[in-house]
Order: structure tokens, then sequence, then C-alpha cells
């Protein structure tokens, strides 16, 4: 499995709403998610909007995105995150993941 870190910025003012939202992920959209190959994978938001995504993924994340592209509810939801995210240039959330390096990991 591939680790992969990433960020995202949730405007400040959506903080709320986008952690609330994340409560309710619909169950279509978890199974999608897990048939490809997103697994363990976790959100982490600091006070401003800062996002850190936590994913394993056996092909890494542009491969896993792709997955993702081709599941109707991935689109839907896609639509509805994204008047939360800053800066998107018109870009869907799960397009503008900024992917981190990885300079340590302790098993």
């Amino acid at each position: 499995m591939k680790r992969v870190g990433f960020v995202l910025k949730v405007k400040a003012d959506l903080v709320e709403e986008y952690t609330r939202r994340h409560q309710e992920v619909w169950p279509e959209m978890l199974d999608a998610l897990r048939r490809t190959g997103w697994g363990n994978y976790s959100l982490f938001m600091a006070p401003d909007g800062t996002l850190f995504g936590y994913v394993e993924t056996p092909a890494g994340l542009k491969a896993a995105q792709d997955a993702m592209a081709g599941q109707e509810v991935n689109a839907r939801w896609q639509a509805q995150m994204a008047p939360f995210f800053e800066a998107l240039s018109g870009a869907l959330p799960d397009q503008s993941m900024a992917e981190l390096k990885e300079v340590f990991h302790l098993d």
C-alpha cells in the first residue's frame, strides 16, 4: 500500500458545516471509496480550515482519484463539496488535493 498525505483549504466560515457533513457521508459514497481502493482514509482539520488528509491505496493517489472519477456518486459529492474550498480555480475538491512528500515513517 502507498501511504498518501494531502492538503486542502476549507473556507474558515464553513468549517463547522464541512465537519457536520462529514458526520453524514452517504453510504453509497463510502462504498465507492472502499471499492476504488481508498483505505485507512482520514481527514483532519485545523481551526483555520487547513485540511490534512491521509489515505492508504494500492496504486497511489492519482490512480485512486481516477477510479473515483468513474463513480456517479463521486460527481454528486464533489459538486456539493466544491463551495467549501478556497482557491479551487473551478476544479472539484478531489482534483485540487496537494499531495505531500513523505519524509518519515515509523511502523
